[in-house]
């Protein structure tokens, strides 16, 4: 479900330049860690930057190539060592791949004795089984030779923070000036702690939060003038939690207690931007947010541009009740799964739309996409006041039809609240043996046309909904008698037809208005 996103030279670089291709010997990652540090000693003293291609060139050389003949040597040849399994193939590896090499570069800079490796699955089979590696792409630590599931975001930063808890100490302590001015370059959003001392109830339960959390850097300081260098707004010289992001709602502060739940609670529902937009990176930690509800809006660039300045001030009035995404429309492979629970797949416009956590419940908004409208949307939606939403298809002229088409918006009034027994066939477009029972549905129907007390009528299940209708196998046959609609009988749909006619007889006796011959 991903798309590839203009990473051509990345991904060029990343799977054909590899020069750590064979390890004879397991130190010769030492030695390219030396070669590397010379290299960049001189481009420091230089004065100059690396380029892009330079940094890919400089990851590919602290970064191994596994293959059928190394895997095991290398991850059993380290403490830690972080593997990628990718295939060429692969958009979500191709994504992903840049922000691995970016978070290689910056481990590396940090000093982390963390190895990186790296391996293509489709090519290197046996590699692969070995270490576990299903799916495109995976990352697994090692941690002397056995393996942890990886449980981070997916940007070079995130995957920087997660390798560092795991390999070493879960906070930063600053201690100068020049250090928070170094930190402030590289994290772009932390949670900042501020103590008197580095000890107590208060601060051994900030080190848990710490520890457990895998997806935010924790950094401390003791001295309210370094704290400000971190968040400016700091005036009290008690203890004190806030959330640094790279946003213009930039600072959050803490105002709870300080223990283990309440920070990782106030954690969760803060560390994500006023409006966060949805990638195939970071879409697992959105669908994993805490917060009970979530306003999704589908837009095309320019128009979500000129929608941005109203969105954030009703972001705003709802932070920590309502997270809000913008997903581009014109990405089908994001969009599309999310527009066609609405059946709107081929929409243009913008689109808002809501779902509630774990996406039971679904809401639209049916109005246009003003400021006012979406506000009152999101209150009613925060008060429960707000209606789900149930997809159906555009209503039907039935008039001569002898199959009646029901959708959603019929549903009530033509099966539920008929005073006539009907008999409901229930299929989809991509269902393979629905055409036989929709042949035996229609010859059904003429011969019971005369009935005065019974319908026969069909529903694309695919493409309607009503909140009393759940249907998961298709084709399905359902009986709605006329003095029990809350209890539809599931008809046969492998028998014949002169069987199928003698069970709905054996459930309904069938009212003509004319004599009516036998099948």
């Amino acid at each position: 479900m991903l798309k590839f996103i203009n990473f051509s030279l990345t991904l060029f670089l990343l799977l054909t330049f590899n020069v750590v291709t064979q390890c004879s010997e397991v130190d010769e990652f030492d030695e390219l860690l030396a070669l590397d540090d010379e290299l960049e000693r001189e481009t420091e003293a230089g004065g100059v930057k690396f380029s892009e291609a330079e940094t890919l060139t400089k990851a590919q050389r602290i970064v191994f190539e596994l293959n059928n003949e190394n895997s095991e040597r290398i991850v059993n040849g380290y403490e830690f060592v972080l593997v990628l399994g990718y295939a060429p193939w692969c958009s979500r590896s191709a994504e992903l791949m840049p922000h691995f090499a970016e978070a290689a570069n910056s481990l590396k800079d940090l000093g982390n004795s963390l190895v990186l490796a790296k391996v293509d699955g489709d090519r290197f089979t046996k590699a692969a089984s070995f270490l576990g590696i299903k799916g495109y792409p995976t990352l697994l630590l090692f941690v002397n030779g056995t393996s942890q599931p990886y449980s981070g975001g997916f940007t070079a930063e995130d995957i920087v923070i997660w390798a560092t808890k795991k390999t070493g100490t879960p906070i930063i302590r600053i201690t100068t000036e020049q250090e928070a001015e170094k930190f402030l370059r590289k994290y772009h959003n932390f949670l900042i702690g501020r103590f008197d001392k580095f000890e107590g109830p208060a601060y051994e339960e900030f080190v848990s939060a710490a520890k457990f959390d895998n997806e935010t850097q924790f950094v401390e300081v003791s001295k309210v003038e370094l704290a400000q260098v971190l968040y400016p707004d700091i005036k009290s010289t008690d203890n004190f939690l806030g959330v640094v992001k790279s946003e213009p709602e930039r600072y959050t502060a803490y105002d709870g207690a300080f223990t283990f739940d309440k920070i990782l609670e106030f954690l969760s529902y803060n560390k994500f931007p006023l409006i966060t937009k949805m990638t195939e990176v970071n879409s697992v930690r959105v669908y994993n947010s805490p917060i009970k509800h979530q306003v999704f809006v589908f837009a095309n660039i320019d128009d979500f541009k000129n929608l941005l300045d109203p969105l954030q001030e009703v972001a705003r009035t709802f932070k920590s009740k309502i997270m809000f995404i913008y997903v581009d429309i014109n990405d089908e492979n994001l969009a599309k799964p999310f527009l066609t629970m609405f059946g709107l797949e081929e929409a243009t416009n913008t689109v808002v739309a809501a779902f509630n956590n774990g996406m039971t419940s679904k809401f639209l908004l049916e109005s246009k996409p003003t400021r006012s409208n979406i506000e009152e949307f999101c209150s009613n939606l925060v008060q429960g006041s707000l209606s789900p939403y149930f997809k159906s298809q555009p209503i039907p002229d039935n008039a001569e039809a002898n199959v009646h088409v029901i959708v959603g918006k019929t549903f009530d009034e033509e099966i539920l609240n008929s005073k006539k027994d009907v008999v409901l066939e229930v299929f989809t477009p991509w269902c393979f043996n629905c055409e036989d029972v929709t042949k035996q549905v229609e010859k059904l129907a003429k011969h019971y046309k005369e009935s005065s007390n019974l319908i026969f009528a069909r529903i694309d299940a695919s493409a309607n909904e009503h909140p009393k209708f759940q249907v998961n196998d298709f084709p399905t046959l359902l009986l709605y008698r006329a003095n029990d609609k809350t209890n539809p009988i599931k008809l046969p749909t492998k028998s014949s037809l002169k069987e199928l006619a003698a069970s709905i007889n054996k459930h309904i006796k069938i009212k003509y208005q004319v004599a009516k011959d036998e099948l």
